[in-house]
């Protein structure tokens, strides 16, 4: 049976707003154009048109999976960043806003953007650093470091609809243990978004990130700081002489990550906020 436009963004609004969601209108067109490839200026200009059963019955199943929390991006199959679509599944973080700042302050302190640059990535998740650093450096190489063979699939399949399969290696393992005889002894620019998250905060997340989010990319142990205490001498390892470490942080934990990174040999040199005004990213330099 046939539904009218009006009457399922009605239903689907209805039922987003009691299950909390923040934009239920937006989400409920959103959703509805996934399901029956109807467009904006189609919902808001002719309402009264009508969808067939079956794409009425994938958008309700939709509005099923938002109701329990499922991340939109999951739901529509992409995420921007960086002006940039990014498929993104349950086996990756969803690529945020505020990672944006780490893109920013690296490139920043690159003068010449046409470097045969050599980019690592520990902890690569979907690729939104990692590709997104070498799409706009273009005569960089990029190795992308995951514990998980998901999340490695995922960034595979982003480099190849990216244009960039040909410019990047993935390594599967733990930090720089999953490097390869062949690989460079060091690297120019070495960028993370490591789990940092307390064991204990993860319960009360939002319920898109606590269900649906891979506990692995985001349990940074007791304190949120166990990564960084792997990722310090790892780093020291990698990064070539000169050469900037660009590390994602949370709210709070500059200081402690700061004090890790200088232990570790590397030299502070400064610092980038995101959108919230929250110290976001920290940089280092090898001597």
């Amino acid at each position: 049976m046939t539904q009218r436009i009006a009457d399922l963004l009605s239903e689907g609004m209805k039922a987003l707003k009691a299950a909390g969601v923040e934009a239920p209108a937006r989400e409920a067109r959103l959703l509805l154009g996934v399901a029956a490839q109807v467009t904006p200026t189609i919902m808001i200009g002719f309402p009264e048109r009508t969808v067939g059963a079956e794409a009425a019955e994938a958008y309700l199943a939709l509005i099923a999976r938002r109701v329990a929390r499922e991340p939109i991006s999951h739901l529509m199959g992409v995420r921007e960043f960086w002006s940039r679509p990014f498929l993104v599944t349950r086996d990756v973080l969803d690529p945020r806003p505020d990672s944006e700042a780490l893109i920013a302050a690296v490139l920043d302190e690159i003068y010449d953007k046409r470097q045969p640059l050599r980019l690592l990535d520990f902890g690569v998740g979907s690729g939104c650093l990692l590709l997104t650093l070498l799409a706009e450096l273009p005569q960089a190489g990029g190795w992308g470091v995951d514990l998980s063979a998901a999340a490695l699939t995922v960034a595979a399949r982003n480099a190849a609809a990216l244009g960039l399969a040909g410019r990047v290696n993935w390594r599967r393992g733990s930090w720089d243990s999953a490097l390869q005889p062949g690989d460079p002894a060091a690297f120019d620019i070495i960028v993370s978004n490591p789990p940092y998250i307390r064991s204990g905060d993860i319960a009360g997340l939002e319920p898109e990130v606590a269900r649906h989010e891979p506990h692995l990319a985001l349990d940074g142990g007791a304190d949120g700081l166990d990564a960084y205490r792997q990722l310090a001498p790892a780093i020291a390892r990698c990064l070539a002489a000169g050469g900037l470490a660009a590390l994602e942080i949370g709210q709070g934990q500059g200081e402690s990550v700061r004090a890790l990174m200088t232990q570790a040999g590397l030299a502070d040199a400064g610092s980038a906020f995101d959108l919230g005004e929250r110290e976001r990213c920290l940089l280092f330099r090898k001597a």
